[in-house]
Order: structure tokens, then C-alpha cells, then sequence
């Protein structure tokens, strides 16, 4: 099974399910950094940008030190034109001065395919002032929504700290009193929810970008581990709670997408869950294998969560 998952050569659709209990998964800045909801059916969101910047930073951690392993999108304050430039001096060539040639540019792409597994997996836009050209990437992840509405919360918090030193001054005036001893903050929160995205791996970009199946093997165990480097408390306990991959023998694929990814059904509970355990009986999914008994032939199923 695993060899088959790891196969650039084929198509992969998937479906990545994740929980959070007492946290914010993505908060929103237009809505005070509320959890993403849809405010028509309240269910909530997170985007695909998130997933990705995890997925980035589990690479990172596990394989940064790597010469062909290294992330573009960084989250450090590191310029991308300044990555740009590195292409176009490892390669020889001249990035500023003069308007870079079609060559060159096709050559400083290739460089930085080889380099950022970013770049090769998820694809980037790289016409700035210093053009390494346009990337499409072969892996393509959805906004995750959750199974049922959820209830965001803002709740208070105090600190026993204040910011500026001369609130900790008495207080002059009749009864001299002590300064500021706390301050006031809030938090964003949702008590639980189960999320569910699906994803998309094509061969035909994937050897245009250059990418292996170790590649392939570090982002399956991205999708299972990535919340474990990520923990914070204001992202509460997260986890993952499914990754099912249908892989076609055909690179353009021997069936839709959209009928297999519905063959992961986890159904709507409409009772605000508290849990995953609420879920777990309730979901129905093929069994790993072969799915030519239910009408798709050429597909296999491999669950790893």
C-alpha cells in the first residue's frame, strides 16, 4: 500500500479529517480573530493557506537540513526576492541590472524546484522583481469546513503583568492606593469540531516540478503528525482523525473524484458534539484495498489515520 501512495506516476485524491477541542484552528482578523465560520450555516472553516503553513513548518522540522528540502514561504522575515537571487547565483547568471532573460528565467525556475519542496508540491508565483517565472503545483489542498455548526467563543482573560511602568504607580489622591496590577485581554475559542478537507495530487504537474516519492512520503506524514509540532494554547487540542487516499492506475484517473471522496461519509449530528468518540461509530468508509467491487476498478483505497 505504501509504495502505491508514494507513486508520483499516479493520480491521488484524498480526504484529511481533523478535530479541535477548546481552541482556535484559523482565526479570522476581519472578525476580531474569531474562528472561520460560514455565516449562513455556521459551520466553521479553515483555509487552505492554514493547512499548507503547517504541512510547510512539519518539512521544516523534519527535513529542513537538506539541501533540495529547504521552504519558501517562510514565516520568518526572510524576503523572497533575496531567495530569487540565490537561484540566479547558483546558475551563474546576472539578477539585477538588466530585464533577465527567457533562459535564465526558465533556468532559475528549474533551480528552484529542485531546492524548495514548497515550490515543487504546492507551486508559487515568482514574477517579482527578480522572475524565477510561475510554478503549478500538482498538490492542491480545499478549505477544510466542519462536519456541524460551531459555537465561537470570545471569553476574558486577565493578566497579572501590566505594559507600561507608570501604571504600577500609586494612584495619588485621598487614600493613596497601589498602581495597575492587571491587565485585560481576550481569547477566541470554539469548544469542539470535526473538519473535513479533501486534496489533489497530479502526475503530470509533479514531473514538470520534479517531484520524488520521498516528497510524496513526507507530506502523508505531514498530514498525521503536523499538529504535534504545532501545538499552542490557543489552538487547544488538535489532532488528525482521517487520511484516506484513493490512488488511480491511471495518471488522469480511473474514476471522478467527487464520487470517491463522497464514499468518506461522516454524517451531521446537529446536537453540538463535544467530541470525536460522538463521530467514530457513525462515519462509513470503504475498506483499504481495491474498490472494483463497488463499481470503481483501477482504484485503491489506503487509510492512515
Amino acid at each position: 500500500m505504501n509504495s502505491i501512495i508514494n507513486d508520483v506516476t499516479k493520480r491521488h485524491d484524498f480526504v484529511l479529517l481533523f478535530d479541535v477541542a477548546d481552541g482556535n484552528p484559523n482565526g479570522d482578523p476581519d472578525a476580531g480573530n474569531l474562528p472561520r465560520v460560514d455565516p449562513e450555516t455556521m459551520q466553521g472553516l479553515v483555509t487552505d493557506v492554514c493547512l499548507k503553513r503547517k504541512v510547510r513548518n512539519y518539512v521544516d522540522a523534519m527535513s529542513g537540513d537538506q539541501e533540495t528540502m529547504k521552504i519558501y514561504v517562510q514565516n520568518k522575515g526572510v524576503a523572497l526576492n533575496d531567495m530569487h537571487k540565490r537561484a540566479y547565483d547558483a546558475e551563474g547568471m546576472k539578477s539585477t541590472g538588466t530585464k533577465q532573460k527567457r533562459e535564465d528565467v526558465d533556468a532559475a525556475r528549474k533551480w528552484m524546484c529542485k531546492n524548495f519542496y514548497d515550490i515543487r508540491m504546492f507551486g508559487a508565483v515568482m514574477t517579482t522583481e527578480v522572475n524565477c517565472g510561475q510554478v503549478r503545483g500538482p498538490l492542491q489542498i480545499t478549505f477544510a469546513r466542519s462536519i456541524d455548526q460551531i459555537i465561537p467563543m470570545d471569553v476574558s482573560i486577565t493578566r497579572v503583568a501590566v505594559t507600561k511602568p507608570e501604571d504600577t504607580k500609586a494612584v495619588e489622591g485621598e487614600g493613596e492606593t497601589g498602581g495597575k496590577t492587571t491587565e485585560m485581554g481576550r481569547k477566541a475559542l470554539l469548544p469542539y469540531g470535526l473538519y473535513k478537507s479533501y486534496g489533489f495530487f497530479t502526475p503530470g504537474f509533479a514531473k514538470d516540478t520534479g517531484v520524488t516519492s520521498e516528497d510524496l512520503k513526507i507530506f502523508w506524514a505531514a498530514l498525521q503528525n503536523m499538529w504535534d509540532i504545532d501545538r499552542s494554547a490557543s489552538r487547544g487540542m488538535m489532532a488528525s482523525r482521517g487520511v484516506y487516499i484513493f490512488s488511480h492506475e491511471c495518471p488522469y484517473g480511473n474514476a471522478p473524484a467527487n464520487k470517491l471522496l463522497e464514499l468518506v461519509d461522516v454524517p451531521q449530528l446537529n446536537n453540538s458534539p463535544r467530541s470525536f468518540s460522538e463521530y467514530k461509530d457513525k462515519m462509513q468508509a470503504p475498506d483499504s484495498g481495491s474498490l472494483e467491487a463497488l463499481g470503481f476498478p483501477g482504484v485503491t483505497l489506503t487509510r492512515l489515520v
